[in-house]
């Protein structure tokens, strides 16, 4: 039997402190996202118009409903769902970001992970602010054509309808298929992605944040059939992307969300 020698224990205990640091900094983050996200639900009012929280003393920023958007509601729709979307997959690339500080520490035990894991964090998030970008875009588009409700609802059956079906026929195809396996095996796409320094971090984070959003976006926009503000919903399509990852049955979870999914989009379609 071997006995660990000095050195090996206090890497062990570096690897026990950084795990400690990113969890800490993790749920920090996570609150502060949905602390926010909850404050926009709640500032939300139900008549006709969008209130933008915390500019409740500035003219101009009434989001009217029935009228035309400028640049500065754009600008901060894109926040929101920028926000809104670290809420929502923050806990589910929490095993990555994990693992990658351990593999750094092991690298380079006197040097500490967390430039590297923020690096890494900031590129996954980049990607994940584009698709906030196009998110913004899309509904900015349906309430110029009255299809959205104040709260981000569609007004459509049909339209929510296509898009659970599209989302759940998604689930089953093999790009959800080869795309999901990259993000519910993180050892396997750290190993064979390995980057060393900052520049290799945040090109990580970036290929890993591609391989995110390749699986989850059609998810995300299913935001639009129950509302982008209703907060059980985005609790519910947070926890499907989070338990599509982890667990011994997270491929036929991510089958079944689609099975569900299509169901209720032809419900919708034909009620």
């Amino acid at each position: 039997m071997t006995v660990p020698g000095p050195g090996s224990r206090a890497l062990e205990a570096l690897l026990r402190r950084d795990r400690a640091v990113v969890l800490v900094g993790l749920g920090v983050l996570l609150a502060g996202a949905w602390a926010y996200t909850i404050h926009l639900a709640a500032a939300m009012p139900g008549m006709g118009q969008v209130a933008m929280p915390g500019m409740d003393d500035m003219p101009g920023m009434i989001l009217p409903m029935a009228q035309a958007w400028g640049g500065a509601e754009y600008g901060w729709l894109v926040g929101m769902w920028a926000v809104m979307m670290v809420a929502m997959m923050l806990p589910a690339a929490g095993p990555v970001i994990l693992l990658y500080a351990t593999l750094v520490r092991q690298r380079r035990a006197n040097a500490s992970p967390a430039p590297s894991v923020a690096l890494f964090g900031l590129g996954y998030f980049v990607v994940w602010s584009g698709f906030s970008v196009a998110a913004a875009l899309a509904q900015w588009f349906l309430h110029r054509a009255a299809l959205l409700t104040p709260l981000g609802a569609t007004t459509s059956a049909m339209l929510g309808g296509v898009l659970l079906v599209a989302a759940g026929i998604y689930q089953w195809s093999p790009v959800k298929a080869a795309c999901l396996q990259g993000c519910q095996s993180p050892l396997g796409f750290l190993t064979t992605q390995w980057r060393e320094g900052a520049a290799g971090a945040v090109v990580m984070g970036l290929r890993h944040g591609v391989i995110c959003v390749a699986c989850c976006w059609l998810l995300m926009l299913l935001l639009f059939v129950l509302g982008v503000m209703n907060l059980l919903w985005v609790a519910a399509l947070a926890m499907a992307a989070l338990l599509e990852r982890v667990g011994p049955l997270a491929r036929w979870t991510s089958r079944g969300i689609g099975v569900v999914a299509v169901a209720a989009g032809v419900w919708m379609i034909v009620r």
